[in-house]
């Protein structure tokens, strides 16, 4: 996996934090939180005006293809709770939600998910709330 960089709000990280610490006592998926949390203490912490509008973000909805089967896919990132697959809001705990945060439109996205090993193209930010004026303060 390449390293990029990740921008993230102050409110979001917090937010993800608490969801790591409160999901790793109850979770047998220790190494997948780690690496959100990795991915976390990495970020760089923007407001949310200066979030650039190709980055992914909570709550953003993008369009990706699956590189191997040319498969577009639509889906939001969303944070557990709201997580729905039948909506395409995809958690930021399954591993493919991790692998989401902080890439940009062009990137190609390399993440192990329960069937091996995928690439995604991040084709398209239909929305980012950053980028649409949905503050969180």
């Amino acid at each position: 996996m390449e390293t990029r960089t990740i921008y993230i709000t102050e409110f979001d990280k917090k937010r993800l934090i608490q969801l790591i610490e409160s999901h790793r006592e109850m979770s047998n998926k220790k190494d997948h939180l780690s690496e959100l949390e990795n991915e976390l203490l990495r970020a760089e912490i923007v407001s949310p005006k200066n979030v650039p509008p190709d980055v992914i973000t909570m709550n953003s909805k993008v369009r990706i293809r699956e590189v191997n089967s040319e498969k577009d896919i639509i889906c939001e990132l969303v944070f557990p709770n709201d997580a729905d697959i039948s909506k395409n809001k995809i958690s930021i705990l399954a591993p493919v939600g991790t692998a989401l945060i902080g890439f940009k439109v062009g990137d190609i996205i390399e993440w192990n998910v329960p069937a091996g090993l995928k690439r995604f193209e991040v084709l398209e930010i239909l929305y980012q709330p950053e980028a649409a004026g949905d503050f969180h303060l």
